[in-house]
């Protein structure tokens, strides 16, 4: 009897012992992960959606509890008998949202969401900084249109009107000045009318470019 309450009051305490030291390891690692980043955190990824349904995946990824950005802009169509001003998207077949891309299964599952945007099976994020800029060119209510993709060229920061702090490239059109700003995982850009008074030269500091990077859309299974 003795031997069996010895041995059953040891087993207790290396039990305990193991518990305390698994413990410790899992607030460490957590830790550490907190530290080098590697924990879970929302990004701004590009979904490809079918055209002509960009709306309609904007309101479910909404209601879904999820931030989304469609950017649009407005086009007049014309016919014989009348003219109409329609509300279109800046990237057809494009939208943004942000979401943590391990738990991005909500969103794929969305009729209408195609793909996310990335390099091989990893989802590419776009970056803050060009999220703003779509924010501030969208909310400016300035003129604005599709426009091809640019990369190098005049660099320039808008200082004054509704698009202050913005900056972009710098092009003339038939006489008409506009400040063109891209995103980088769509290779697409937009262009806004703006005053040459209003402008200033920048110099952009060297940096790595994700155009460098081989980037191809990633079709996700709709089972992950």
């Amino acid at each position: 009897m003795g031997v069996t309450v010895v041995g059953t009051v040891a087993a207790i305490a290396y039990r305990r012992e193991w518990l305390d030291r698994t413990k410790d390891e899992t607030l460490s690692s957590l830790i550490e992960c907190q530290s080098s980043g590697t924990a879970h955190q929302a990004s701004w990824y590009a979904l490809q959606v079918r055209s002509r349904k960009e709306a309609y995946v904007a309101s479910q990824i909404e209601a879904q509890g999820f931030e989304c950005l469609l950017p649009t802009y407005k086009s007049v169509r014309e016919w014989s008998d009348r003219k109409k001003e329609l509300e279109q998207p800046l990237f057809p077949g494009y939208l943004f949202s942000r979401f943590d891309f391990r738990n991005r299964r909500p969103l794929i599952t969305i009729p209408g969401v195609l793909q996310i945007l990335g390099n091989g099976k990893v989802g590419i994020p776009v970056s803050d900084d060009e999220i703003s800029v779509l924010r501030l060119a969208v909310s400016s209510g300035m003129p604005k249109e599709p426009w091809p993709y640019l990369e190098v060229g005049q660099r320039v920061r808008v200082n004054y009107g509704s698009l202050a702090g913005l900056e972009g490239i710098l092009v003339n059109v038939k006489g008409n000045h506009r400040v063109v700003v891209s995103v980088t995982i769509l290779q697409r850009s937009v262009a806004m009318e703006v005053e040459t008074s209003w402008l200033s030269a920048i110099c952009e500091e060297t940096r790595n470019s994700l155009t460098q990077r081989i980037l191809r859309p990633i079709r996700v299974p709709m089972g992950i």
